[in-house]
């Protein structure tokens, strides 16, 4: 594994990269002997925690992340992209999860096509965003990187390193691309760790716990979730 990518992984590791998955986990909806489609799967760690009750389908592009999965054997794992959809099986799956892929993709029109096609009646879309706001907030707040918050602020552009250029994309846009879905939830994802400075507090199992109680009481609730670093949309097909 090259070294960016290897230092993306030791992050998930961390208690803040766990938090993060804990998190967008407890918001997801119950699915219990589903079928469900990882698209972007990365290292694989959602793909293994759905896959503990149900069959799941985990497509990713970069072949060196997908070769160092986590949880091998408990899924199906595809390497490649959009094209790889189209050979799915029409409403087939009862959830799809997208997390942290399409702000990295120009144009997502077709890949939402093919969402939408994949999903069942009922089913539902969890796609996880950067949140433009709470960049704003990390970047001057954790970071202290203010030129960089200014940046942001006035327009500019933020690279993410491993993924490049954050397009960012609200409710609104999907939903017009997407007619046929309903936007059943919005959540917020690192509402408040992303302002803690302090690292070695987050190694402490009572803080980690404390922190997700936390983050769960407020989650749905404005105006914190207007400031997290992250959105989790939750949407439904609808029957007809």
């Amino acid at each position: 594994m090259n070294k960016d990518l290897q230092s993306y992984w030791v992050n998930t590791q961390k208690p803040w990269g766990k938090l993060f998955y804990r998190v967008v986990w407890d918001q997801l909806p119950p699915v219990r002997a589903g079928k469900v489609l990882d698209f972007g799967s990365g290292f694989g760690l959602t793909a293994a925690h759905l896959s503990e009750e149900n069959q799941v389908v985990a497509v990713e592009p970069n072949r060196e992340m997908a070769e160092n999965r986590v949880g091998p054997g408990t899924y199906q794992q595809i390497v490649g992209d959009v094209k790889q959809l189209a050979e799915l099986e029409r409403g087939s799956f009862d959830l799809i999860v997208c997390h942290n892929v399409l702000e990295y993709i120009p144009e997502h029109s077709d890949i939402l096509e093919e969402f939408f096609r994949l999903l069942k009646p009922g089913g539902h879309l969890s796609i996880v965003k950067h949140n433009h706001p709470g960049r704003i907030m990390q970047k001057a707040v954790f970071e202290n990187a203010l030129d960089e918050a200014i940046s942001l602020l006035k327009g500019g552009d933020l690279s993410v390193l491993n993924f490049g250029t954050v397009r960012y994309y609200d409710a609104e846009e999907l939903l017009r691309q997407m007619p046929g879905m309903a936007l059943e939830k919005m959540f917020g994802v690192r509402i408040f760790w992303a302002l803690q400075q302090d690292n070695a507090i987050k190694e402490q199992p009572e803080w980690q716990e404390k922190m997700f109680r936390l983050e769960r009481l407020v989650y749905e609730e404005d105006p914190y979730r207007q400031i997290a670093f992250f959105h989790h949309l939750l949407l439904r097909k609808k029957d007809r």
